[in-house]
Order: C-alpha cells, then sequence, then structure tokens
C-alpha cells in the first residue's frame, strides 16, 4: 500500500505518515480488488466500513426494481464512499455501489462517531475533521446534482451540467466522467433521446463534443 498516495487524499492530507499507520491499524484496513461491474454494496445492506479507491473508479447509483437505473455519482481514484453508512451502521443502503472499471479499494472499520471521539490519539482528532469535510464535499455534490436534474427538458439538463463542469474547470473544453448511457442515467434521461438533442444542438453550434470531451461554444445563459 502507498503512504505516501493516502496522504494526499483528504482524509489522510493532515496526518503523518506515522499517525496514518497508526490509523489503518486502529481501523482494520483491508485492501480489496473488483473487476468491472462487480457490486462492492447492494442497497438493502448495511455496513462498517467506508471504501477509498486505490485505483479505477465506482459509481453510486439506484436501481429499482422495475430496471431504471439513476446515476448519483462517480467515485474516482483518492476519493471514498460510504462514510455516512459506516458511521451509522443500523442504516441499510439506499444505493449499489459498483466497480465501473477493474479497481482496487481500501475497506476502514469506522466506529460510531462517538466511539471514535473516545480515541485519545492525534489522528483520530484529523481523522473526524477530514470526514466531516468530505460530507460537506458529498451533500454539495448531491445538491449540484438536483441543479442539474431540475428543468424539465433533456437540453435544459445538459446545458445545466455542462455549464456547471465548465465553471468548476474554469474552462470551455473538458473531459466529463461519464460515458453517453452513464450520462442519461445520471440525468434522468432516455439515452436516445439524450443523443438525438446532443446532434442537435452540435449543430446549432452550442457545442461541440467527441465521446466524452465536450466544448462549450456559446454561454448556455
Amino acid at each position: 500500500m502507498d503512504i505516501h498516495f493516502l496522504q494526499n487524499t483528504l482524509l489522510f492530507q493532515d496526518m503523518t505518515l506515522e499517525e496514518i499507520h497508526s490509523c489503518l491499524s486502529s481501523l482494520n484496513a483491508q485492501e480489496k480488488e473488483f473487476q468491472k461491474g462487480e457490486l462492492i454494496f447492494h442497497a438493502g445492506d448495511s455496513t462498517e466500513k467506508l471504501g477509498l479507491v486505490l485505483s479505477g473508479s465506482v459509481t453510486i447509483e439506484i436501481n429499482d426494481v422495475w430496471g431504471s437505473r439513476t446515476i448519483l455519482s462517480q467515485v474516482r481514484e483518492g476519493q471514498f464512499f460510504a462514510e455516512t453508512y459506516a458511521l451509522l451502521p443500523s442504516e441499510v443502503l439506499l444505493v449499489d455501489v459498483s466497480a465501473d472499471r477493474p479497481a482496487r479499494i481500501l475497506f476502514l472499520t469506522v466506529r460510531t462517531l462517538k466511539e471514535l471521539q473516545t480515541i485519545n490519539t492525534s489522528w483520530a482528532f484529523k481523522f473526524l475533521s477530514s470526514l466531516l469535510s468530505l460530507s460537506f464535499q458529498k451533500n454539495l455534490l448531491l445538491s449540484q446534482r438536483s441543479f442539474h436534474t431540475a428543468p424539465k427538458t433533456i437540453r435544459g439538463r445538459v446545458l445545466a451540467y455542462l455549464h456547471t463542469t465548465s465553471l468548476k474547470t474554469h474552462k470551455n473544453c473538458f473531459t466529463i466522467p461519464f460515458d453517453r448511457q452513464q450520462l442519461a442515467d445520471y440525468l434522468n434521461v432516455d439515452r436516445t433521446a439524450l443523443s438525438k438533442e446532443l446532434s442537435k444542438m452540435k449543430q446549432e453550434h452550442l457545442i461541440d463534443f467527441r465521446k466524452n470531451y465536450f466544448e462549450l461554444l456559446t454561454d448556455p445563459d
């Protein structure tokens, strides 16, 4: 395990190497590999573990009994998932988490927040502070998705998503983390209808794109 890699992630960035080693030992760190499409966590289950993506990426999604799929977010290398459920082990997961591509995941068995507070070590305080920041960031991401799916039209949803991505990257040209089906699932629209709308927007010189690379040609506002 690359400790220096961990030191560059949000949860460990304020820790010394010695503190990281202590944290990994105390939280029973375990590394596991998953193949593309393999389920990591299943809706309806509960967990005491949060996951850190060491390589690859994972998708957090809702799959209902009627076969509909809604992507909530994609978790990439160096990012975490399931931290809220790990702190509330009595709560069942409402989402599925699966490997978007071959992935290596580091699992940390997170005790309840109250138990972590009783650990009188420097790493525990830093871990809790970083975990709080991580939760704030996740809430912001969920809020952004609500903003992206609020428009009633497919075009409105596409423009909301691309405009947000442009603001975040400070560029009019960028690569998004979704393929066409994943983007349709994220925006909660039909893939065929999405592809048709993207083609229309390209013909109207609003955007240009190739696969998951996009360029805004005019300001969506």
